[in-house]
């Protein structure tokens, strides 16, 4: 820090346009958020009066009907329903009340016993049916034989005459008798007093939540039902006969709802407006004022891009020579443009490179003799003399015939083809999670479990057992084009065994190697070397066999007897992996027997009765 000459934090006055970002965005926020409380206030005050206004409207005209209806029964009661003065009386009653369509008069309990005022000229007016008005009474008998008995009801006829009326129904004593007045009279008064015009949207619904009201006619006269919105159930719920609220319709949308419950007939006065049509002019202002923060912060940049150049440049260098590093390019060629700490660093920069370069030699070099998980560990310096104990899987693989194969190529030959070779069979190891412990000659020596595992000593094994099965299948591709001397065809066995080891740095503090060492490394030896009298590519011992025996096909071998083994023990020839995946182009998942693997690979099936018990050593002895 003490070669700095000009300190980057004197640069980092540019701080303001963060500022400048937070300040403004801050204010957008509060100014939004205030006038948001205040519009929503006001929507729902407006919003409020307009349902009052509205609910006074309709149970003024409602009242006003039902009474001037009264008066024209009380009338014709003292007058005589038969006289010329009635007839008088209803005609001018239905000249001042052209909105009426009819007055329906029914007893108490008898369906037959009616008494129709008509209004001819409404029906003719409106090019309506008048026996649509029995229509409407047969249908609704139910519910004038209720009303008969006291009850007050406004029901839709828009269903019935396909044209905007509506029928109260009460109780009418005339004579001592009880009867059931029913008023068919237009809704389109009603439709005004409710502001169809405004947006906010009023509509009038009876008891049982029908629509008897509404701007769009189309829902009216298909019967809609509003029993299920939120803010109708509201209504029904709250012992109160008004009350705001804010509530969500079924497809999401929130409104701002006002209702008014009448006493004439139980009736509901509900008007609602869009919550997006009362914000609308919020977010209007909030859009115009992220466009004008949008414009500062655009001068704001420019401003800062000129003024800023002498960061911006070195640091463009800079992330150009991490991407170089990113890509494996260590050593850089990037020179201090500036004296201040971006030019120190730089410098470093340029330092790390070259130690990662030199780091990553090592690593290299070290990855080409030993695994590279253990090569890290050495380079970080973790690799110590000692061992410790670890439950793993050990695999050998040998070459049939090697020695034969051997004689007839020259020694370039032999170490061309065992490169070829080995290349396929450690990448199998690799792509399972082994490590490659060491090459005896043409043989294999790998380990599962140390010094990674993959998790338990069941998968491990399971693993080891995939490798086997891809270095089966890597084999027959290696084959595909070879065959004679020069390039004869190689068979390979594999012995597998999972047990305990020891595993660590053996050696001495001059040399050292990562291996596992114990009697279970020697059993997977002995195990591998009995594939060639038992007639198969790939042995596991019992002790991996319990281990993943739900995942793989094997076949039991006969019983035999290991160098170093009181007892005969049990070997299992692997003959595929269990709901393995078709092989392409022939829709078969494998062999399903070692049978089939004998003859899928060339391998003779032995004769146990004439095995040669001093073969091998005497590594071995089969029991018929």
């Amino acid at each position: 820090m003490r070669n700095v000459k000009y300190p980057i934090g004197l640069k980092l006055i540019l701080i303001t346009t963060v500022l400048l970002l937070f300040s403004l965005g801050s204010l957008t926020f509060l100014v939004t958020y205030f006038m948001g409380q205040e519009t929503q206030i006001t929507a729902e005050s407006n919003n409020y009066t307009i349902n009052t206004r509205s609910a006074a409207a309709v149970e003024n005209e409602l009242t006003t009907l039902r009474a001037n209806v009264m008066l024209l029964l009380d009338m014709l009661n003292s007058a005589g329903s038969a006289g010329a003065l009635s007839r008088q009386a209803t005609a001018f009653f239905f000249e001042r009340n052209q909105n009426i369509a009819s007055i329906v008069l029914r007893n108490q309990g008898e369906q037959t016993n009616q008494r129709f005022l008509i209004n001819n000229r409404f029906f003719l007016s409106n090019e309506l049916d008048i026996q649509s008005v029995n229509d409407f009474i047969d249908t609704n008998a139910d519910i004038i034989e209720r009303a008969s008995l006291g009850e007050t009801v406004i029901l839709n006829a828009a269903p019935v005459f396909k044209y905007p009326i509506l029928s109260m129904i009460f109780q009418w004593n005339e004579g001592g008798i009880e009867q059931a007045a029913v008023i068919l009279f237009s809704s389109e008064s009603l439709s005004a007093n409710l502001g169809t015009g405004s947006t906010n949207v009023s509509f009038l619904i009876n008891h049982q939540g029908d629509l008897l009201v509404h701007n769009d006619f189309n829902l009216v006269q298909a019967g809609t039902n509003y029993a299920s919105l939120p803010l109708v159930q509201a209504m029904w719920e709250n012992n109160d006969s008004s009350r705001q609220i804010m509530f969500s319709s079924t497809d999401g949308q929130q409104y701002f709802g006002a209702y008014n419950r009448l006493n004439l007939g139980d009736l509901g006065v509900i008007t609602i407006i869009a919550a997006d049509m009362v914000f609308e002019p919020i977010y209007a202002n909030m859009l115009r004022n992220i466009y004008l923060t949008i414009t500062i912060l655009f001068l704001t940049v420019i401003f800062i891009y000129f003024f800023s150049k002498t960061i911006t440049t070195p640091i463009r260098f800079l992330t150009a020579a991490s991407n170089e590093i990113e890509q494996g390019h260590f050593l850089i060629e990037l020179k201090p443009r500036t004296q201040d700490e971006i030019g120190l660093l730089t410098k470093r920069f340029v330092k790390m490179g070259q130690g990662l370069a030199e780091r990553e030699r090592l690593k290299d070099t070290f990855g080409r003799f030993i695994n590279k998980d253990i090569a890290e560990k050495a380079l970080r310096g973790e690799l110590t003399l000692g061992g410790e104990t670890k439950y793993v899987t050990i695999f050998f693989s040998d070459i049939r015939s090697f020695t034969a194969i051997s004689e007839k190529l020259e020694p370039f030959e032999v170490v061309e083809f065992l490169n070829q070779y080995m290349t396929q069979m450690v990448q199998c190891v690799n792509k399972t999670g082994g490590v490659v412990d060491k090459f005896i000659g043409d043989a294999i020596m790998a380990v599962w479990g140390a010094p990674i595992s993959a998790g338990s000593p069941a998968q491990d094994a399971l693993n080891c057992v995939r490798a086997a099965m891809m270095m089966r299948s890597a084999l027959i591709e290696f084959n595909k084009d070879r065959g004679g001397d020069k390039k004869p065809i190689i068979r390979i066995g594999c012995g597998i065994n999972t047990g305990p080891v020891v595993a660590g740095q053996i050696g001495s503090n001059d040399r050292m190697e990562y291996t596992v060492i114990g009697d279970a490394v020697n059993f997977a030896s002995r195990t591998e070397s009995l594939n060639k009298p038992l007639g198969t590519d790939i042995l596991i011992t019992g002790n991996t066999y319990e281990l993943i025996k739900d995942h793989i096909i094997a076949e039991q071998m006969p019983s035999v007897t290991v160098k170093g083994k009181e007892k005969p023990v049990h070997m299992y020839a692997v003959v595929n992996l269990r709901n393995a995946p078709d092989i392409k182009g022939t829709g078969s998942q494998g062999p399903q027997s070692i049978a089939q693997v004998r003859n899928m690979l060339g391998i003779p099936t032995p004769d146990f009765s004439k095995v040669n018990l001093d073969e091998e050593e005497k590594k071995y002895q089969i029991k018929g």
